[in-house]
């Protein structure tokens, strides 16, 4: 679940003229600066990529894509996301996709006019290096059912395969449909979605699944608080089953185990159909929380009376940061050190942040606005933290991080970083997404003690991997702290460890980061602490070993084994009668859409 969990992208949907009021609002007036602030938002919340989407009737939506794309291709800070270019028309689509700089992905193509133009789009999209959304719609209409939805998508994949489209840029969009609308035919929309990802998963090799979230609760527009309990629901199913992405607006989702019983039962019985009467029920009980904005408010007042330390922590799960700075100075003034607001309650609450995270009960949008309230709470903290320093709490050791290329989350980065540097570490920060030959550089350049790397999302810990390995390459021995989110011991033993000769250690949190660090640096304990990690580290990798290894048969058992010598003919080459056990040389067959046809043309 941790890993399914990391891996899900959400794609903001703020900055689409069909979705957004504010947005189509600033297009029409041409005021392209506060519309890039749209997106500037977006991402600060957590979107990992941007949907862009100009179809409005009042629009000359060529010319409206290509200014807005051409606008945050300006800002670094927006720019570093990918786009999905978003509209009905190919034209406009294309004249996005001339626009974009790095590897942007289509919004969509599918079959609905038929193979021969479906195949010409997504040549199209090829040439332009783009990935692409196929929406499991064909000549008849949109897929509706499990069976049909299965059916297009595995039908486009094989036309797309028999044209070398790369399977790991091909993004299904199963078609999330509103349920509870009365309608018994809509009863299984939700688990037909659910289910038809888990079986595509298996059909189609590295393919993607996306799909529109905010559809789903349709029916029960104007109560926010089912409407949330439903997203939550959905995702807490479908991303174990397959879901890598959706268009998912952070506000519009709660903690799975924060939502109440009672409305989380009925959210699954009509999600999963599990019960006839489950959409009466829930559109019964969905009355209880119409216009729950007076109790919403009672709740709010209530935990403001909570002692300082549950408040900060409840601010970190919930994602609130309207009163944090006045927490955290109270906190403050009854702290014998500032440190020890982030060290006690804020790292309490970021590790409750953590463990909802691992357990998929919360989602990448919701964690992304507690790491917000989290560096507000510590950028008021840091002078307080800068002003007690003393030259004696200096000088333990030099330390270069960096958040890893493909990553661009910091938070957890930046709290350890604070940590240390209050305990007389000197931090070099690089920053987010950077490349291994970057961090290199800084760590010889900076005459660094060790690096440390931090990672949130999955894609994190093959990069992990890369800098381990050019590390050995490079001749390195400094110690390499791994941490992050997505990260592990077992992972760090199993994957890290084995490629670099130098110390390597996981560090779980960033309360355990400063005696690991003063540990590695110190000359009396570093080289039995060293050992010890690597012996633990070995256990694991033995363990894991021992868990999988299978004992070889022997020659006698495989002949006798049908799967493994179903013609005479291959047992008489192995047992020949000179008595030499060798095995024949086989043809390996290939299929037609995985032969070499030349280098790919983008």
């Amino acid at each position: 679940m941790t890993q399914n969990s990391s891996r899900f992208v959400n794609i903001g949907e703020r900055t689409n003229v069909t979705g957004s009021a504010k947005f189509k609002k600033l297009i029409l007036s041409g005021d392209y600066e506060a519309a890039v602030e749209v997106a500037r938002d977006q991402v600060e919340n957590g979107a990992q990529i941007i949907d862009i989407n100009m179809d409005e009737g009042l629009l000359d939506a060529h010319e409206a894509m290509t200014t807005f794309i051409k606008r945050i291709a300006a800002e670094p800070d927006i720019a570093r996301v990918p786009l999905m270019i978003d509209s009905s028309k190919w034209s406009v689509i294309e004249a996005g996709l001339k626009c974009v700089s790095g590897k942007p992905i289509v919004n969509s193509i599918s079959m609905k006019e038929g193979e021969d133009a479906f195949l010409h789009h997504a040549r199209l999209c090829m040439a332009y290096g783009a990935a692409v959304v196929v929406m499991a719609f064909d000549e008849t209409g949109q897929a509706d059912t499990k069976q049909r939805k299965v059916e297009i998508c595995k039908r486009a994949y094989d036309l797309l395969a028999g044209i070398g489209f790369p399977p790991e840029d091909i993004i299904f969009d199963p078609n999330i449909f509103a349920v509870a609308t009365g309608i018994e035919e809509h009863n299984g929309y939700g688990v037909d979605f659910i289910e038809a990802v888990r079986e595509l998963r298996m059909l189609c090799p590295h393919a993607h699944y996306s799909g529109g979230l905010s559809n789903l609760s349709f029916s029960f527009r104007g109560n926010e608080p089912v409407r949330r309990a439903m997203h939550s629901v959905f995702l807490y199913h479908a991303i174990p089953a397959g879901l890598d992405m959706a268009i998912v607006n952070a506000g519009q989702l709660d903690i799975y185990d924060d939502i109440e019983a009672e409305l989380r039962e009925a959210c699954e019985d009509v999600i999963l159909n599990r019960h006839p009467d489950a959409t009466e029920k829930l559109i019964a009980l969905a009355e209880k929380y119409r216009g729950t904005d007076a109790a919403q408010e009672k709740a709010e007042a209530e935990w403001r009376g909570w002692p300082v330390e549950k408040r900060l922590e409840h601010a970190l799960v919930k994602g609130i940061d309207a009163h944090v700075v006045e927490d955290t100075e109270e906190a403050r003034l009854s702290s014998e050190r500032p440190i020890h607001v982030i060290e006690g309650p804020l790292m309490d609450g970021m590790n409750v942040v953590g463990d909802l995270f691992g357990s998929g009960k919360m989602f990448l949008p919701q964690v992304v606005k507690s790491a917000r309230v989290m560096k507000k709470a510590v950028a008021h903290l840091f002078p307080y933290i800068e002003a007690e320093k003393d030259e004696n709490s200096k000088g333990k050791g030099k330390i270069v991080m960096a958040t890893v290329k493909g990553d661009v989350h910091d938070i957890g980065k930046n709290i350890v970083g604070v940590v240390l540097q209050c305990n007389g570490f000197e931090i070099v920060d690089l920053g987010v997404m950077v490349p291994w030959s970057d961090i290199l550089k800084a760590a010889n350049e900076n005459d660094a003690d060790m690096i440390g790397l931090s990672g949130l999302i999955t894609p994190s810990l093959d990069e992990m991997v890369t800098v381990a390995e050019e590390m050995e390459r490079a001749g390195m021995t400094m110690p390499l702290m791994i941490g992050g989110a997505t990260t592990s011991k077992t992972h760090t033993a199993l994957r890290i460890e084995p490629v670099y000769s130098g110390p390597v250690v996981h560090v779980l949190d960033a309360s355990r980061a400063v005696g690991v660090a003063g540990t590695l640096v110190s000359d009396s304990m570093a080289e039995k602490f060293v050992a010890d990690t690597r012996a633990e580290y070995a256990h694991i990798r033995d363990a894991r070993a021992g868990k999988t290894a299978k004992p070889l048969a022997t020659l006698e058992e495989a002949l006798a084994d049908e799967h493994f010598v179903k013609r005479g003919l291959f047992r008489e080459q192995i047992l020949s009668s000179s008595g030499e056990k060798t095995l024949p040389a086989l043809p390996v067959p290939i299929a037609p859409e995985f032969r070499a046809k030349g280098p790919r043309s983008y």
